[in-house]
């Protein structure tokens, strides 16, 4: 019997996330700070959207790409947050989650043997999703001493003849760092000097905590040369109802789209009916969501202060990334035992690639309350290490 398999999907290593979380499940007391999941509910004006498209029996297919109405007020928000114009009709496809945007940009964009540079430690999705893509994937290792930002050096170091796709993953998962105009403004010279594009993941826009957030679209001559990659999962508590989307050039829609047709369809249409409600009138949940996260960073900045954990401040998204490496051992190694011995789940550094070890990204995106209990089991057990 021939072997069913493709090589090159049982090549890809499965998510590192996954893993801890799973066992946490089955685990009595123990606490998750492993999952990027909100735990805020969607906001109840959202929610009651989405029932009420039920409840008219607008249970039908949406355009492919996209609910008109959605695609006019993702215009209005990138216009009224970010001062970026994007034409509904030709330049903008609403998605099923961010995930499904940077699979389908890639497949759109890449030839086989083009290079896309991914900076790390980063999404898990953006190296798999280059290889299914036929791409060949180029790993910048970002520095702890240069507080995980992409720097234009590093850039033009990785740059080849073979350069396509320049992944921008800012806010960042899993460091919590940011890029602010002037990072953007030296990457956007060497993007413009070499001819290559960006995929920008956007996702945690909303949720950045030095200043609004800069978009690379919006630096001079950027814009016709980015995909822009946002959705609903983070900033609205709408992990569940998995909807993304993407804005680009329509040269580039347009191809992004016939995947999307043959692959999905649509996106799910209740969903595109809740959002127009979160894009309308949803500012001040994200405001306030906001806020909590960031009383909750500011609390863990200082926990790890007191513990003599190095770890520098994040200003995005809902994630931090202490250093372990004084311990002498695996982020994997320390994050079983940590799980094992105080019942608390976090992901080792190296889920997000292998320039993570000796890191482990902790999620802030649960209650103060858990925090304080499992910052608390992770104090004591520093200690004993630091003691045996």
């Amino acid at each position: 019997m021939k072997n069913p398999l493709s090589k090159r999907i049982v090549e890809i290593k499965p998510s590192g996330i996954r893993k801890f979380f799973d066992v946490v499940s089955e685990m009595p007391d123990a606490i998750s700070l492993g999952v990027g999941e909100p735990d805020f509910d969607t906001p109840w004006h959202i929610r009651d959207e989405g029932i009420y498209s039920l409840e008219k029996g607008r249970t039908f297919y949406t355009s492919n790409s996209g609910l008109k109405e959605l695609k006019i007020e993702i215009c209005n928000y990138l216009r009224r947050r970010f001062e970026l114009d994007y034409d509904y009709q030709k330049e903008v496809i609403v998605t099923v989650g961010g995930s499904e945007a940077i699979d389908i940009a890639l497949r759109a964009m890449i030839d086989p043997g083009d290079e896309v540079i991914i900076p790390q430690p980063s999404y898990v999705s953006y190296e798999p999703c280059a290889i299914l893509a036929n791409a060949t994937p180029v790993i910048i290792n970002l520095q702890a001493e240069n507080e995980f930002r992409l720097t234009a050096q590093e850039l033009e170091d990785a740059i080849t003849e073979k350069t396509k796709v320049l992944i921008l993953p800012f806010p960042n998962n899993p460091t919590g760092a940011i890029m602010e105009r002037a990072d953007l403004e030296a990457i956007a010279q060497v993007i413009l000097r070499h001819d290559i594009f960006v995929i920008s993941d956007e996702i945690y826009a909303e949720l950045s905590y030095k200043g609004k957030h800069v978009s690379i679209a919006q630096i001079p001559g950027m814009r016709e040369r980015t995909v822009l990659i946002n959705g609903f999962s983070k900033s609205y508590a709408m992990t569940g109802w998995r909807l993304g989307y993407a804005c680009a050039p329509a040269a580039i829609t347009e191809q992004m789209l016939k995947i999307h047709q043959f692959a999905i369809m649509c996106a799910p249409t209740t969903s595109q009916y809740a959002a127009v409600e979160a894009l309308k009138n949803g500012d001040d949940d994200v405001a306030r969501m906001r806020e909590q996260y960031n009383q909750r960073r500011r609390y863990l900045v200082h926990a790890f202060a007191e513990m003599g954990l190095p770890c520098f401040e994040p200003y995005g998204a809902f994630y931090i990334f202490p250093c372990i490496k004084e311990f002498g051992m695996s982020s994997d190694e320390f994050a079983t035992r940590f799980l094992e011995e105080e019942k608390v789940a976090v992901v080792p550094g190296t889920a997000f690639g292998a320039c993570g070890e000796g890191f482990l990204r902790i999620s802030y995106a649960y209650s103060l309350e858990n925090l304080k209990v499992a910052i608390g089991r992770l104090a004591r057990f520093v200690e004993r290490l630091k003691k045996s």
